[in-house]
């Protein structure tokens, strides 16, 4: 690849690094109306940054080059250029800037729009583009960008509540937009707008706010002329899709029979869609005709497909991993579509499933253990952040070098989680974060009682929603844990909310019914503040200073708490934001959480810093 340094030698490095090290593409992207140009993101330069590939010659070259990484980016649909978002080191508020697919200078995109928080992004075939930006003083508003030199941005929706761009038709005459102005934030409802902002059609599963159903934009037919809209709804207790009309006024139901969530999206020509079907931690494509009686299976591998694209002759692109394999970009030819250079990820242990009754019903576990040596063992309990989303068994560097380290780790899929139907994804209401904790702690307690965990070596870790857990549950089952890892966290919920960006926000007030003004205890009772002083354990904490989805003072808030008493604890803080882009930057966060649980746990040191250690 053009800009792309050679390889490091890793053979000598433990395989926990190694996986990390080992060069990554995501599932490419490409131009509507010029198939064979491409997008992708690689770390093989050590930072996730965008790279441009043309398939008719196999030139690969890297687009950005920044020192906290670039993911974002868009072709534009004859693929001449590349959108690609701008912010300061990750705090995510910033500028779309452009750049020649062949390369050449970067340049705005919308040179009258300031910088905001993105919102969705949908580029058309005459240059124009519609863009969606979030702010805290005007919430969401929706922008018309004439093609280059066509003229200034006009605004064409405003709203307080969180909202943003779903997609923009083929003949460019239609947008849609989904939007919370019924005020949850969880749910969201679809408007479809002319580009003069004048309203064409709508859809509320909500009925005002009183309903807890969902829409979801899934992308307007690749047709000219043809006006329908592939979207998700919720109406049969799981996402699933559906056609609609929005000039026609008809809605057409998929008889696609299948259990857990399903997604869609079209094939190039419009004929056919590909179904993305999730169930159980796992799942696989199909493919469907309308007006056929059923899908038919597009056979993959058991595991997990993080993303697929059909092309224009008909085959399947999809990226696949499972717990114990790592990552590729396959196609349903048989081929491998995109294999970066450098050494290969080793493997790791498969996942097994656990299924334990809760408070609320059957929970799903995903359980890793050491491949030498019997339970019990010193368990990570890691626990994914969202709250909407779940662990599935995909390919994870951070779980794996546990598992090198001698430790089983135990991943959650608690009440919040996707994946399970939407009554489970909705129970999170109110009692924040004591929902999940009565599920994670049904979890451990099977752990403890199966033999799997030793019961005074467990830790409980995560990130983002997963490191409000950790904190929250560190103070409210202070005996349950003997150490905690608690990576970009809320910490103390009051000043995240005052501090954090606009559509988390709305989350939160969703989710807690109201402001910290409104429902004050309910902030005070999934605070993790609230009970730093009952925390006995060992606390490892890491955050971003640029941080908007969690920032910096309420962590310092919580951190000057346990400081106060001589709590046990570390604190790293490094410049980016919700995390990072960068290779040996994750590397380090992953050693330093490695030593802080075998210095307060025992068993030795970090593999290639001292040897091997036991569990």
């Amino acid at each position: 690849m053009e800009g792309m340094s050679e390889s490091e030698n890793v053979s000598t490095m433990p395989e926990w690094e190694q996986r990390f090290r080992a060069p990554r593409v995501s599932l490419p992207d490409w131009a509507e109306d010029a198939p064979d140009r491409s997008l992708f993101v690689s770390n093989v330069t050590g930072t996730y940054e965008l790279y441009a590939w043309d398939r008719s010659n196999g030139r690969q070259r890297q687009v950005t080059d920044r020192p906290n990484g670039t993911t974002d980016g868009v072709l534009t649909p004859d693929g001449e250029a590349i959108w690609w978002f701008s912010d300061t080191d990750g705090d995510e508020f910033g500028v779309w800037m452009r750049q020649p697919f062949g390369g050449g200078e970067d340049e705005p995109a919308a040179p009258g729009l300031a910088p905001s928080y993105p919102a969705g992004l949908a580029i058309g075939r005459d240059g124009a583009a519609v863009i969606g930006r979030s702010t805290d003083e005007d919430g969401t508003t929706v922008h018309l960008v004439p093609a280059p030199g066509g003229g200034e941005a006009v605004e064409i929706y405003r709203h307080r509540e969180s909202a943003g761009v779903g997609d923009l038709s083929h003949d460019g005459t239609l947008i849609a937009l989904e939007h919370t102005e019924h005020g949850d934030a969880m749910h969201s409802a679809l408007r479809v707008v002319r580009p003069d902002g004048s309203t064409v059609a709508e859809l509320d599963d909500t009925e005002g706010g009183t309903k807890e159903l969902g829409l979801a934009v899934l992308g307007f037919a690749p047709v000219a002329g043809d006006t329908r809209l592939l979207i998700g709804h919720q109406r049969r207790g799981r996402w699933e899709p559906m056609i609609w009309d929005p000039v026609a006024g008809t809605e057409t139901p998929l008889p696609v029979e299948l259990p857990g969530d399903v997604g869609a999206e079209w094939y190039p020509d419009g004929s056919a869609l590909l179904i993305e079907h999730s169930f159980e931690a796992r799942s696989e494509l199909w493919r469907y005709e309308p007006g056929a009686a059923a899908p038919v299976r597009v056979e993959t591998p058991a595991g997990t497909v993080s993303g697929a694209t059909a092309r224009p002759d008909g085959t399947v692109e999809y990226l696949w991993s499972s717990a114990a394999q790592p990552p590729v970009v396959r196609s349903t030819s048989g081929a491998v579509v995109l294999d970066p250079p450098g050494a290969k990820a080793p493997p790791s242990v498969p996942v097994e499933d656990v299924w334990v009754e809760g408070p609320g019903g059957r929970i799903h576990a995903l359980v890793q253990r050491p491949a030498t040596g019997d339970g019990p063992f010193p368990t990570v309990f890691d626990i994914h952040g969202g709250p909407t989303w779940h662990d599935s068994d995909a390919f994870a560097s951070g779980p794996a070098a546990w598992v090198d380290h001698g430790f089983a780790v135990v991943r959650v899929n608690y009440r919040g989680s996707t994946g399970y139907g939407r009554a489970w994804t909705d129970a999170l209401k109110h009692r924040v974060g004591l929902i999940e904790l009565e599920d994670i702690a049904a979890v451990r307690e099977w752990s403890v009682a199966s033999g799997l965990a030793d019961p005074e070596r467990l830790v409980l870790a995560g990130g983002s929603w997963g490191g409000y857990l950790t904190l929250l549950g560190l103070g409210t089952q202070p005996d349950a844990w003997a150490l905690g890892l608690a990576a970009v966290p809320v910490a103390d919920y009051v000043t995240a909310y005052h501090d954090e960006m606009e559509a988390l926000k709305a989350m939160d007030r969703t989710l807690l019914g109201g402001t910290p003004e409104e429902v004050p205890e309910r902030f005070e009772a999934s605070s993790p503040l609230t009970y730093v002083d009952a925390v006995r354990a060992p606390v490892y904490i890491s955050a971003g200073v640029n941080d908007p989805r969690c920032p910096i003072r309420q962590v310092e808030n919580y951190v000057d708490r346990l400081a106060a008493r001589g709590a046990a604890h570390e604190v790293y803080r490094y410049d980016a934001g919700h995390g990072s882009l960068v290779v040996e930057e994750r590397i380090k966060q992953v050693r330093l959480e490695l030593e802080f649980a075998l210095k307060h746990l025992g068993g030795g040191d970090v593999q290639g810093r001292g040897g091997v250690p036991e569990a």
